[in-house]
């Protein structure tokens, strides 16, 4: 296992220090390809252009169960001066995708060696899920359309958590988010008359008291849901003009699905109103739509088994985490899970400039996943 370790650590930081972000990730793919090529045993299949299948196929019938793990980086420039920085201007792996990719590739590995006598195994490297578009081309592949999937599973590494710990829970793990970005059209006038002018100041008021009468950011609560304010304009620093244009892009999170369908209809409808009360003409464009991650009971359980046939410590959470995850679109169609591994407790956290993906943990990650992939097939 330690030429594993070593084998994996070089690749880890080869795909980290040549990052792409969501939608481009063309070069990603081809290293990612070459080692499967050279490591293991697989059929290989692109899907959504920059993504791809590794299957295994047992000599006998079984479960199709399929591991995901997300190849795109952010755009965020690194702070980081090791060796393996990215090399890519203002394009850097600090959601630690670089670590989830080689996860699988260890996955790929140890089923090379140690191949299962049953069912089948699709190991999907997926592009686009920091944007939220992933899963969803994914989806709507032709290929992928064929397989009949009976389990799916992915993992995120967690900062702030014990290393090698699983982070397990039934039901929601991560939030449903929906982006929206507001665009309020009226009419310039002299700012000594803006009553010849329709000026968006007041529907943007609205609009922030609105978010703010219907956020309840309380975790603990199954009518958790939180608004928040990330970006808003209006005008020019004219001040003879009374403004005409305006902006508020808001990011709305919630456990609940039903929940968020609800103020969403209900934040649309305000707009409506808005429109006709200020003389405006308002558009919201949504976008960036994550789909809570609903862990099936049944694979909350395979996880369970096999971290526990690995004597890894098990944390089993009570609240979800309030980021998304375009993984929960997969389980939203099929039986499945996602799990957190932790990263250590004092490791940066996702998003930040300074993070780097712990390659420690790397090998637990693909054991365990080569574990529950035996459990599901038992």
């Amino acid at each position: 296992m330690e030429n594993l370790a070593g084998i994996l650590e070089h690749i880890r930081k080869e795909l980290h220090k040549y990052p792409e972000v969501s939608e481009e990730e063309y070069e990603t793919q081809k290293r990612i390809q070459a080692f499967l090529e050279k490591h293991t045993t697989c059929e290989l299949v692109t899907v959504a252009k920059t993504g791809l299948l590794a299957i295994f196929n047992g000599n006998k019938k079984g479960k199709t169960v399929m591991l995901r793990a997300d190849i795109d980086a952010l755009p965020i420039q690194e702070v980081n001066t090791f060796e393996h920085a990215s090399v890519n201007e203002g394009v850097s792996h600090k959601c630690g995708h670089d670590g989830h990719t080689t996860i699988l590739l260890g996955v790929a590995k140890l089923l090379t060696e140690n191949p299962l006598p049953n069912g089948k195994v699709v190991l999907l490297f997926q592009p686009s899920e920091e944007n939220g578009s992933g899963a969803q081309s994914v989806l709507k592949d032709p290929y992928f359309k064929k397989l009949h999937i009976d389990y799916v599973f992915a993992l995120h590494n967690l900062p702030g958590f014990t290393k090698r710990e699983i982070v397990v829970k039934e039901n929601e793990f991560t939030s449903n988010v929906k982006s929206v970005a507001i665009i309020l059209e009226g009419k310039t006038a002299h700012a000594a008359e803006p009553e010849k002018g329709y000026n968006p100041a007041n529907a943007i008021a609205e609009i922030l008291y609105f978010i703010k009468q219907e956020t309840n950011n309380i975790p603990e609560s199954a009518d958790f849901f939180l608004a928040t304010p990330i970006h808003i304009t209006m005008g020019e620093k004219a001040y003879g003009v009374s403004a005409g244009y305006g902006e508020v892009h808001l990011t709305l999170r919630s456990w609940s699905t039903r929940l968020m369908e609800e103020k969403q209809a209900t934040l649309k409808s305000l707009l409506q109103s808005l429109e006709t009360k200020e003389k405006l003409r308002v558009t919201a464009s949504w976008f960036e739509e994550f789909y809570a991650n609903k862990n099936n009971t049944k694979a909350v359980e395979y996880i369970e088994a096999a971290a526990t046939q690995l004597k890894l410590s098990i944390n089993k959470i009570n609240i979800p985490f309030k980021w998304g995850e375009d993984f929960g679109l997969f389980t939203q169609k099929y039986k499945g899970a996602m799990f957190g591994l932790g990263a250590g407790k004092n490791t940066p956290a996702l998003h930040n400039p300074d993070y780097d993906f712990p390659d420690d943990i790397t090998l637990t990650g693909a054991q365990l996943f080569y574990n529950i992939l035996k459990e599901v097939q038992e």
